[in-house]
């Protein structure tokens, strides 16, 4: 049996809100487990302050502890809450607790897509995708992708922030096939040059991304910047 995955949706458009519960309640894979129109009043629920859960319809308090609730695998995060709360707080507070988010906006306004992106969001994508996309995208960020969409993927390839480094295309050839989980010397034979001449491109990349203030020395870290720059097409 598949398992279910876990979806809060922070937005404060009752409409919206109420169009969500209808699709999400529909899709056997997925359960809406709570609804908040702030990012402070979905943690407060978390933290047991609050029914967590209490903003869906016909909610029933677990017969568990507040602090015995995991924290949803996917979080929706509208980009601009009438609280004025700045987005890229809302992603980290988020980020903090354990959840994965994607973004959606009523636009697709590339300065705040990156800006998302560099705080950590998985994903970006307007309300006026069907929901088939957002069923997708949902499950994406579940199984440790990112959530790839039109408009994530022009704003990246337009991207000239300082924080961007410019890779070479040997550059980025080793530094996807490495930090896919290739070994070095895999990366080399793929790229048709030697061990050595790869380590070479991968210290490259390294030094520029320190460079650009974002300092990565594992691999771990070199899939972390491939996964927020979206290099591998997202």
């Amino acid at each position: 049996m598949a398992r279910v995955i876990t979806v809060a949706v922070v937005d404060d458009d009752r409409m919206l809100l109420d169009g969500l519960r209808a699709w999400l309640g529909g899709v056997p894979e997925l359960r809406l487990v709570a609804t908040a129109a702030t990012v402070g009043e979905l943690l407060a629920a978390a933290d047991g302050h609050l029914p967590y859960g209490a903003g869906v319809p016909g909610y029933t308090a677990p017969d568990i502890a507040p602090a015995d609730i995991a924290p949803p695998d996917i979080v929706l995060l509208d980009l601009v809450l009438r609280d004025g709360s700045a987005p890229t707080d809302n992603i980290r507070r988020l980020l903090r607790t354990g959840s994965r988010v994607l973004m959606i906006s009523t636009v697709p306004d590339r300065s705040r897509i990156i800006e998302a992106i560099r705080a950590g969001a998985d994903g970006y994508l307007t309300k006026d995708h069907d929901l088939p996309t957002l069923v997708t995208a949902i499950k994406d960020l579940a199984t440790g992708r990112g959530a790839h969409s039109p408009e994530l993927a022009f704003a990246c390839a337009h991207d000239s922030s300082p924080a961007r480094p410019r890779l070479s295309p040997r550059e980025r050839q080793i530094l996807l096939d490495y930090a896919s989980g290739m070994t070095l010397k895999s990366a080399a034979r793929r790229a048709g040059i030697t061990v050595h001449t790869a380590k070479d491109y991968l210290d490259r990349v390294k030094a520029k991304y320190q460079q650009a203030g974002r300092p990565t020395y594992t691999k771990l870290d070199l899939a972390r910047r491939v996964r927020e720059d979206h290099l591998d097409g997202g």
